[in-house]
């Protein structure tokens, strides 16, 4: 048995990392690689004695023996991997449940383009130590919620997840880094974008997103905000700069750190609601399509077996987001695709007809479209049928009531906020199923860093 986590899984260039590993074997060593389009091994430690510390729960800091590692200079910002070689010889896997660590190294600003982990959301579905959000979760009286430790396996790579396996990619678990966030990565090397990395608990005690990017970019699954990291970026939009989302289920709730930042607390339900619902008045009342233009309230989630999906009809085909494709309006992509484009959560915005006839939808007027953003351009979307597994409930309707459809859109407010409406963009993208995925990938990167 081996298994570790990181003190800190965010750290400066030529910092040292601090590794809490526990293993029953007499020695081990660590295996450092960098992820960019595979992984490449960057440093093996010599063998080192190994201690033995016993688990403990999701909401406690495990507290194992710490191993720091004075990381070189060069080391450039990316998302590494250690792996913990006791001496079994198990090949590196990104898909890892065990003996891996996840940890970014942080950029100078070298870069326009930064590309932001969800960590916390990583940690939200970390199973380490039998329990997480979703499943036995700890709990926190004050402030109230569910609680989980980021001192303890996993957060990406290393521990138990819980999640539904994905019906297309079983080997690859959701709420994991391998998931979304690898392949994305890996399209922007193999397409030659630089990119500075961070995680989104970077921002949570109040730093903020350097004016040195001109891009702040998440893919896939980011779910869980605090306030300081939806204030950094809000503040980064209003300064000028750029966001681009490629997922959903965006900033779906908001999570308050304790314990000096090491764990993590989320009230997601009681006899007066969820108190750290993002949208609504009985929770934080801070809606989060006023910082996407989507939410997921609007949208779906489809998380067990095959997808029905018509893809995305394109609504405003003459848009430079979608220049070079080739597509017209009325015309769809993504649904024949595997996985389907669409899903397996997406985020929409309120519409108020769609006539299937012309492929057109309809807003809702401005008085009804609550927190949408003046201006969001809606230039592709997908209506959700009766089949999906979730339709959110609402204002002003209820659970299943309305029009839900996944979206595609931007607005401008200061900077540019551009929202693909679906986790799966990252699952389609570089598989040339749909090349047209790609070409409004480069569309929207090679815009939003330059402007």
């Amino acid at each position: 048995m081996i298994a570790g986590y990181p003190a800190s899984a965010s750290i400066a260039r030529g910092a040292t990392l601090v590794l809490h590993i526990s293993t029953t074997a007499r020695r081990f060593r660590v295996l450092f690689y960098r992820w960019s389009d595979e992984l490449v091994p960057v440093h093996i430690t010599g063998w080192m004695p190994g201690k033995y510390a016993a688990p403990r729960g999701p909401a406690d800091d495990w507290d194992w023996p710490a191993y720091p590692f004075k990381l070189q200079g060069n080391w450039p910002s990316a998302v590494y991997l250690a792996f913990l070689d006791d001496g079994r010889g198990a090949a590196p896997s990104l898909a890892a449940s065990s003996a891996a660590v996840l940890f970014v190294v942080r950029g100078m600003g070298e870069a326009r383009l930064l590309y932001k982990l969800p960590l916390a959301t990583y940690h939200a579905y970390n199973f380490s130590g039998g329990g997480c959000f979703y499943n036995n979760p700890p709990w926190s009286a004050d402030p109230p919620g569910g609680k989980v430790c980021f001192q303890r396996p996993g957060g990406g790579i290393g521990g138990a997840v819980w999640c539904a396996p994905d019906h297309y990619d079983p080997g690859s678990p959701r709420q994991t880094f391998a998931h979304w966030d690898a392949p994305f990565i890996r399209w922007l090397t193999r397409n030659g974008y630089a990119a500075d990395f961070c995680t989104g608990l970077d921002f949570a005690h109040g730093e903020p997103v350097p004016d040195s990017h001109r891009l702040l970019l998440t893919a896939g699954h980011d779910e869980y905000w605090s306030e300081p990291e939806r204030d950094a970026v809000e503040s980064f939009i209003a300064r000028g700069g750029n966001v681009a989302i490629f997922g959903a289920n965006t900033c779906w709730w908001r999570v308050r750190l304790v314990d000096d930042g090491a764990s993590m607390v989320c009230h997601q339900g009681g006899p007066d609601g969820a108190r750290d619902h993002w949208w609504p008045a009985s929770g934080v009342g801070r809606p989060e399509d006023s910082l996407s233009g989507l939410s997921y309230r609007h949208g779906g989630g489809w998380w067990d077996g095959a997808r029905e999906t018509d893809g995305y009809i394109v609504q405003q085909a003459a848009h430079w987001v979608f220049a070079g494709t080739g597509l017209a309006d009325g015309q769809s992509f993504g649904a024949h695709t595997r996985p389907p484009l669409i899903g397996y959560e997406c985020d929409g915005m309120p519409i108020a007809a769609f006539d299937h006839r012309k492929r057109r939808a309809t807003l809702s007027p401005p008085c009804a479209r609550g927190a949408t953003p003046a201006g969001f351009a809606l230039l592709a979307a997908s209506v959700l049928g009766r089949g999906w597994q979730e339709l959110p409930r609402r204002e002003p309707e209820a659970e299943r009531g309305g029009i839900h459809a996944a979206a595609i859109g931007l607005y401008a407010n200061g900077g540019t906020v551009f929202s693909a409406g679906t986790t799966d963009w990252a699952r389609v993208l570089g598989t040339m199923q749909e090349p047209c995925v790609d070409t409004i990938t480069r569309n929207v990167i090679d815009r939003l860093q330059e402007n």
